[in-house]
């Protein structure tokens, strides 16, 4: 299996910030360009990117459209979006802008037949997010922890044709504590869905660990905070994820 390596750009108020556990009262702001920090990812050597609309995963739809649509002009990779899409017409609409894939978080507990029509209509652009506290999915831009084991919600789209399962453990999210390799890994092995891990990493060794279990169906990693701050080079974290 192919190993990818997502770094992460979060939204809020067309800024690019990181928060903390999913807190959006203790966002780190990282700049107000964001089109300009994906050329940066991509002169480093990314070919993918993980773009988060988190004012929109509160809101329930779109807020930081314009940046996103500079961000998918300006990187010539691939883009997968997430935060706030909940609805046949604006996952369709954003596959329309150029969007190369989109992560389904909220809408994949709340109306899972959308998960599943939309995947059927778009085969390998649908990723169901797994956001997880305590083992339990969270949802509404992780403000609100369900009773629903993480598991059992994936393994509800299983043989539904969603290209991957994005599984974060919340409390450890801009962190950096280190990914949490044991709770991603037990997802992997649980589904026949390929996992891209999400939430914790804090250097070199977190995209090592996940690399290696790559044939157990961790798919990659989105990094974030760890990029930022300087902990890891992109550059030699795609080498290693390659």
């Amino acid at each position: 299996m192919t190993f990818t390596l997502y770094p992460a750009i979060d939204l809020h108020q067309g800024h690019v910030v990181r928060l903390a556990e999913g807190d959006i009262d203790r966002a780190t702001d990282y700049g107000d360009d964001p089109a300009a920090q994906a050329q940066a990812f991509a002169a480093a050597g990314a070919a993918a990117l993980h773009v988060v609309d988190l004012d929109g995963a509160f809101a329930g739809g779109s807020v930081n459209g314009a940046a996103v649509e500079r961000i998918v002009a300006a990187f010539p990779g691939r883009v997968q979006l997430g935060g706030g899409i909940r609805s046949r017409a604006a996952l369709d609409a954003w596959l329309g802008r150029g969007v190369a894939r989109i992560v389904l978080g909220t809408a994949a507990l709340a109306d899972p037949q959308l998960v599943v029509e939309a995947a059927k209509a778009h085969p390998g652009r649908i990723v169901v997010a797994v956001d997880a506290r305590g083992g339990m999915v969270t949802t509404r831009g992780w403000a609100e922890t369900s009773t629903l084991p993480v598991a059992e919600l994936a393994k509800r789209f299983e043989g539904a044709g969603i290209a991957a399962l994005l599984f974060t453990d919340v409390g450890r999210d801009g962190m950096l504590k280190g990914v949490n390799l044991e709770a991603t890994l037990d997802l992997a092995r649980a589904v026949r869905i390929p996992v891209l891990a999400s939430g914790g990493v804090a250097g070199p060794e977190d995209i090592d660990a996940l690399r290696a279990h790559a044939g157990d169906g961790i798919e990659g990693v989105i990094v974030g905070r760890a990029l930022y701050d300087g902990r890891l080079d992109l550059a030699d974290a795609l080498r290693r994820a390659a």
